[in-house]
């Protein structure tokens, strides 16, 4: 698959949520197509280590700032990722990850408004719940629990969609929605409680590998490089979604623990945990949508992904 390419075109872009593991890979691929990029983090979750390498740079601004909070920029674009995105973090202040799904949603898409810019919605395949359709189409509605652990997430960024299509409704804000399936690839950070960086850290320091229930859950996984390409494609195109951005391979918990065992520490024991509340069963992304829309399409197998995301682990790990 050709790499989207913009030509000729330089716009400024807002990035919310820059710093963080997305954000900061979306932000390289923005500015080496020479856009003026903004990127605008509160660092809960981001950290300057991702973004380093633009901070001299004349097309590169940093703001330090919360969504949860109005904030007046000139833009074309903005790419709205602010938000924690894994359990251990949104669950750590559930109240705040609420506000910035809904407050910091509310912002940005007043901020567009105001400029004319195009916005695109992070959203997730939280909104799905714990399916019982599978593969996961858009046109599924889900089976969320408004009341349990995930819905600060799940609820959020449900909300968050609504809002989207109703300033699309109401007020012609141009709008995308993605709907983002398990992403990993460097710059995870080390203590999200996502599953592939929990084994890669477990299997660095010598610890066993924890599986939550009897590991036959499934996932899919997404390359960063992959997604980011998705989502440029999104935005860039003429199609508004929601429309889902993941790789329809589908493993279970159990086979990426072995091949993250088998790859970093063969002779590491794996423990059993009971299952989280709410954990999702199965999950896999229907991208038909994507491929027709945006002709996308996952082109980094699991097991290459996972060979840079270990390297990357390691390089950091041995600091």
């Amino acid at each position: 698959m050709t790499p989207f390419v913009q030509v000729g075109v330089k716009m400024r872009i807002l990035v919310t949520g820059g710093a963080g593991f997305i954000g900061s890979h979306l932000i390289d691929r923005l500015m080496a197509q020479g856009h003026e990029v903004l990127c605008l983090d509160n660092f809960y979750t981001g950290t300057k280590r991702n973004i380093i390498q633009w901070l001299d740079n004349p097309n590169f601004e940093l703001i330090r700032h919360d969504v949860t909070e109005p904030i007046r920029l000139e833009v074309d674009q903005v790419y709205h990722l602010a938000c924690p995105a894994s359990p251990v973090h949104y669950q750590f202040n559930p109240v705040k990850t609420i506000k910035t799904n809904v407050m910091g949603t509310l912002y940005m898409l007043g901020l567009a408004k105001r400029v004319g810019a195009r916005f695109l919605l992070a959203s997730t395949s939280e909104v799905y719940g714990d399916p019982d359709v599978h593969p996961q189409p858009e046109s599924y509605r889900g089976n969320v629990n408004t009341i349990g652990p995930r819905a600060c997430y799940d609820e959020g960024k449900r909300v968050a969609e609504t809002l989207a299509f109703e300033y699309y409704r109401e007020h012609k804000v141009d709008i995308r929605v993605a709907r983002i399936f398990n992403t990993y690839g460097p710059r995870m950070l080390e203590n999200d409680g996502r599953v592939v960086s929990n084994f890669i850290v477990q299997a660095l320091q010598g610890k066993p590998l924890t599986v939550f229930g009897d590991g036959s859950q499934t996932r899919s996984f997404c390359y960063v490089s992959d997604l980011v390409e998705g989502l440029m494609r999104l935005m860039n195109g003429d199609y508004i979604g929601p429309v889902n951005l993941g790789n329809p391979g589908e493993y279970t918990i159990l086979q990426l623990a072995e091949k993250i065992q088998t790859a970093i520490n063969p002779d590491a024991e794996l423990i059993y945990q009971p299952l989280p509340e709410d954990d999702p069963k199965q999950r896999q992304p229907d991208i038909t949508l994507a491929k027709n829309y945006l002709n996308w399409q996952p082109t980094i197998p699991l097991d290459q992904g996972l060979a840079m995301t270990i390297e990357d682990f390691k390089s950091r790990h041995q600091e």
